[in-house]
């Protein structure tokens, strides 16, 4: 199985694999990273995938790169009682670090790709505690990986946009800076207090700079649905429709059908895409129910390793198998639901194309040992090839630089 080096013009056939675990092999043609109909070029590389299955490649659709200590000695952690005092570790563990962002999101981000991820929204805070250094770490980054991952990044306030003065002003200059797809907001209501100055100052923001919103909300119960309610005001007053996410919403489980039917209405009017962790049974959003109204959902990473939390991995084809865990799937389309909400899902709230093999879709896929798709994600095998554009970046588990 060699690896080349991207052309305009290279073509690849990937000889006898099994896109979703069907029984028969086929050959996937490969013509400028994209699936190509018809016979391949005479000029084509071959490789020989073996009878593996093929499967789309994931996309982490929310994930802190930044705040990460992958590849780094061990974090003893301490209690904390609340966001406020895991923002102050955060703080600690960023001055603690003897690498700098760029080098700690560059190794987990190339690992994400090992594991099989084709894209990610990486979260990198905006604070007075580093400046821009976080958006500039995880800038870099992107920047090394271009070729083998597609990455949107937020200027996220994990400090508060009013409660930490100098904020405002430091979103401002990471926006001019172009490095950002989107600004970031959080818990308007129950962190930063100021429900209408938050959300004013971001909407606005992305408003006059021509990006995306993508807010944190961790709020439940009446404080949560109050900030839905003025995102929607917003994306509505500002013509936003397509360019707004809202992460993790954990007030919406808990709504009734009716009032959750209500809010996923908007959504759907405004084209509000939303994103899940899968934390728990009792936090990851009611994905079937919000599809049903045509609302756009992710599934992502969220930390790893970092100050808030000693798990975490970045291998989207193991969060997939942990969204089926806590949702007690037992069904292969419900496992097969939680593979498409990490590939599919994910690339409709980041606006890709799905890589689902059809003709003109992006040569974005995995090559593993198993007997198909529902398997493959309870099993979760290695990643014996990991293709993007058609080119292979990855080789039994190690990403390939």
């Amino acid at each position: 199985m060699s690896v080349g080096a991207a052309s305009p013009d290279r073509a690849v056939v990937f000889r006898n694999v099994r896109p979703f675990g069907a029984a028969e092999s086929v050959d996937l043609v490969v013509v400028d990273g994209v699936i190509a109909e018809g016979p391949a070029p005479r000029s084509a590389e071959v490789v020989d995938g073996g009878g593996r299955v093929a499967l789309p490649s994931l996309v982490d659709a929310h994930i802190h790169p930044d705040k990460t200590s992958w590849g780094g000695s061990w974090v003893s952690r301490r209690p904390a009682g609340g966001l406020a005092d895991y923002v102050a570790q955060d703080v600690e563990l960023f001055e603690a670090q003897d690498r700098p962002v760029g080098e700690r999101a560059y190794g987990l981000m190339a690992h994400a790709v090992s594991r099989g991820t084709r894209a990610m929204r990486a979260h990198a805070d905006v604070a007075p505690a580093y400046g821009t250094a976080c958006l500039d770490g995880v800038a870099e980054a992107r920047e090394r990986l271009r070729h083998a991952l597609d990455v949107q990044i937020v200027a996220f306030p994990q400090h508060g946009v009013i409660r930490a003065p100098g904020t405002a002003r430091l979103l401002e200059e990471a926006v001019r800076g172009g490095a950002v797809d989107m600004i970031g907001g959080i818990d308007p209501i129950g962190f930063d207090h100021a429900l209408d100055e938050q959300l004013d100052l971001v909407f606005g923001l992305a408003d006059r700079y021509g990006i995306g919103v993508d807010l944190h909300l961790h709020d439940r119960g009446g404080n949560g649905v109050q900030a839905l309610r003025g995102i929607v005001e917003r994306t509505r007053a500002l013509s936003l429709a397509g360019r707004v996410t809202v992460s993790h919403v954990f007030c919406l489980p808990a709504l009734s059908d009716r009032e959750l039917g209500a809010l996923a209405a908007d959504f759907a009017d405004q084209d509000i895409a939303l994103t899940t962790v899968a934390p728990s049974e009792s936090l990851v959003l009611p994905v079937a129910r919000l599809r049903e109204h045509g609302v756009r959902v992710g599934l992502g990473s969220d930390g790893v390793r970092d100050s808030w939390s000693p798990f975490g991995n970045a291998d989207m084809l193991h969060r997939a198998h942990l969204l089926g865990w806590v949702t007690d799937v037992r069904l292969d389309e419900e496992l097969t639901d939680c593979h498409r909400l990490a590939a599919d899902g994910g690339a409709d709230v980041m606006g890709l194309a799905h890589a689902d093999f059809t003709p003109g879709a992006p040569a974005d896929f995995v090559l593993v040992r198993g007997e198909g798709l529902p398997q493959v994600v309870v099993d979760l095998p290695r990643r014996d090839l990991v293709v993007h554009g058609g080119v292979v970046v990855a080789r039994d588990g190690e990403f390939l630089g």
